[in-house]
């Protein structure tokens, strides 16, 4: 009787005789440690007597920790069962900040990454904790606030404006106040580097400036709610701001500006313990993220309901925005490791 049997993407035939158990399990085993080997990431060797997998295995699962925004406005229930069907697999997320996500990540407590903060994640690659970094959709962060505008912002540069709003908040002038992530999120890490192209010292300058200057500590959807009660500022994705739209008093002010561009990306997270499978599993999710088919699907996310995209995909644009977004996930360890 022959068995096909895969070891890690490699289809082993093998022809079960009783005489030869003990060597079919011997053999069995050293392969899959030189598998193991070969792609760098670790299987569990079964004991001898096990029984061998043949047709139907209990579905995976793979942890994905990602920002607030990607899950808020909706996109990953979007694109989640289309991944989970074509790989038959139970795709589970983790919506976070992208600090805390990349925290996640750095211990090895998920599988996947997807975030939008280009510093942090250089830091994350750079510390050997991921591999297939891929860009694969942007948007535009926006300064939102009351229609009125009571700093007087509105099309001003962002960096003019938060100086403005800082002034005007510091002198305690009426309806000006600024409602920061705080969370070290991408969009907190954006704000922070708007604060910081304008000449200030986040946390010298602007953190404990005074009561104008209001910290969250929350998700982009719950900043926003926050923002509107207390008729602020502050600044957001596009995206997470029209789907909550409907129930906010607050209306974009500055949509313009280099400074405010959003790039979002995917990684593989890496660990020297991390099984093959979740690997290869994670490397999927890559590229299922920048295949021609879902980069569509992107494009059309929002239109029904918003009258636009939320998101545009990356597809075409890579080298405008200097990242890989075409190249097939294949690396299954660090560069450094």
């Amino acid at each position: 009787m022959f068995i096909n049997h895969a070891v890690k993407g490699l289809p082993v035939r093998l022809m079960i005789l009783k005489p030869m158990k003990v060597c079919v399990s011997i053999f069995l085993s050293a392969l899959i440690v030189v598998g193991a080997l070969f792609c760098g990431c670790t299987t569990t060797v079964p004991s001898q007597g096990t029984p061998i997998p043949t047709q139907s295995m209990e579905k995976s699962k793979i942890l994905l920790a990602t920002t607030t925004s990607l899950y808020d406005t909706g996109l990953l229930d979007y694109l989640e069962p289309m991944f989970e069907e074509k790989y038959n697999v139970d795709l589970l997320i983790t919506s976070q900040g992208t600090g805390k996500a990349i925290e996640i990540a750095t211990r090895g407590d998920c599988d996947i990454l997807a975030v939008h903060s280009p510093s942090q994640e250089e830091a994350f690659m750079a510390g050997g904790h991921g591999i297939n970094r891929r860009c694969f959709a942007y948007n535009y962060f926006i300064i939102v606030g009351p229609a009125n505008d009571p700093a007087g912002i509105r099309d001003m540069k962002p960096e003019d404006a938060f100086m403005k709003i800082m002034t005007m908040g510091k002198a305690n002038t009426p309806g000006v106040s600024f409602v920061s992530r705080g969370d070290n999120s991408g969009t907190h890490s954006a704000e922070k580097n708007i604060w910081k192209s304008a000449g200030y010292n986040y946390t010298a300058d602007v953190q404990k400036s005074g009561n104008w200057y209001i910290e969250a500590g929350r998700g982009m959807g719950e900043t926003l709610q926050l923002a509107s009660e207390k008729q602020a500022y502050t600044l957001t994705d596009e995206g997470t701001y029209l789907a909550y739209k409907g129930n906010l008093a607050l209306v974009p002010v500055i949509e313009q500006g280099d400074i405010l561009l959003n790039v979002y990306s995917v990684i593989t997270v890496y660990t020297p313990t991390q099984p093959c499978e979740k690997i290869a599993m994670a490397n999927n999710f890559v590229d299922f993220l920048i295949s021609p088919e879902i980069q569509a699907a992107i494009a059309e996310f929002g239109k029904e309901k918003y009258s636009k995209n939320l998101f545009t995909p990356m597809a075409g644009e890579c080298s405008q925005f200097k990242c890989d977004c075409t190249n097939p996930a294949t690396a299954t360890t660090p560069a450094t490791a």
